[in-house]
């Protein structure tokens, strides 16, 4: 097991280079100056050239990013050209709001999308099967910012049932916290739990055709008792491998979300960022959101190894 976390992270790390230098590349293929937008209307020659030094924008690219990456090393990760506050007290103050949302969406795709592919590979060719498809390929075929405006019409405009927007901290109104919840990790869970349900099916499938399975239906074991107690017990190995790496795929999704539903969180941070040309919360939120895809790939493995014994014994 240690050796196989020591390879993981061995790899990680020329990935995490690589995409540092797309991170910091791809920032400067922004169109604008952000220099020009901070000078104000004067734009004075005198403090345009004393931002671009304070800022290190007058040097090469390759001394910006290794300047850059020095400060990223020692945890520092710059600070907003828009506002001056520090990128990392941003972050620590949107990414609880975008885990909140992605925690509850994870909830909502497992409640969803494990059930029904249960159901359909239980039921395989049968009409409960042909329902499942349908209902997983419309959950990916339909956008998220699409969804949360139908929904925001029909829940909140027509029938008044959740608030259609905003963000409020469990610490300050619990209960409040949960309806404006609602609606977005519904948005975010349903595309989830679409291809949960994809995954689960294919997984239940081939478990189901093995031959211990056959030998449990020979025995006369109740259906219900092969499908849940035996097939799904196994199916469920590469089920929850899978869940970290499409809990990262909620993170990144909340972009769009955040934005209809106006939720204060990560998405929303860089979306901001982006359009005031704020180059380091860009690459702050972009470097840390990277980071995690990589820490949840390495978990996913982790988690494959501890779940599957013939992995443990090789």
């Amino acid at each position: 097991m240690l050796r196989l976390v020591i390879h993981r992270v061995l790899v990680a790390i020329p990935t995490l280079i690589i995409v540092s230098m797309m991170i910091f590349g791809l920032q400067k293929m922004l169109p604008g100056d952000p220099v020009l937008a901070m000078a104000g209307e004067d734009q004075n020659p005198q403090v345009i050239a004393a931002l671009r030094e304070k800022y290190h924008l007058d040097k090469p690219l390759p001394t910006q990013y290794a300047l850059w990456m020095g400060d990223v090393l020692r945890g520092n990760l710059g600070n907003s050209l828009r506002t001056g506050e520090p990128v990392t007290t941003l972050i620590a103050q949107k990414l609880p709001v975008t885990l909140q949302l992605a925690m509850f969406g994870l909830v909502i795709a497992i409640g969803i999308g494990i059930p029904l592919g249960i159901l359909s590979a239980a039921n395989r060719g049968k009409a409960v099967d042909y329902g499942a498809n349908v209902l997983a390929l419309s959950g990916m075929s339909i956008p998220n910012f699409w969804l949360g405006i139908l929904l925001i019409f029909l829940v909140s405009v027509r029938w008044h049932l959740l608030p259609s927007s905003g963000y409020v901290s469990p610490g300050e109104d619990l209960w409040m916290s949960f309806k404006t919840m609602v609606m977005p990790a519904f948005v975010l869970g349903a595309a989830l739990g679409a291809q949960l349900m994809r995954h689960t099916r294919s997984a239940m499938l081939g478990v189901l055709r093995t031959d211990y399975i056959r030998t449990a239906r020979a025995k006369g074991l109740l259906r219900g008792t092969v499908v849940l107690k035996h097939a799904l017990r196994n199916a469920l190995i590469p089920i929850v491998t899978v869940l970290a790496l499409l809990f990262g795929e909620l993170l990144a999704g909340a972009v769009l979300t955040e934005q209809v539903f106006t939720i204060p969180g990560f998405g929303k941070l860089v979306v901001d960022a982006v359009f005031n040309r704020d180059y380091a919360v860009v690459q702050g939120v972009v470097l840390v959101t990277a980071v995690s895809f990589i820490v949840l790939n390495l978990l996913a493995d982790v988690l494959y190894v501890l779940l599957n014994p013939r992995l443990r014994r090789a």
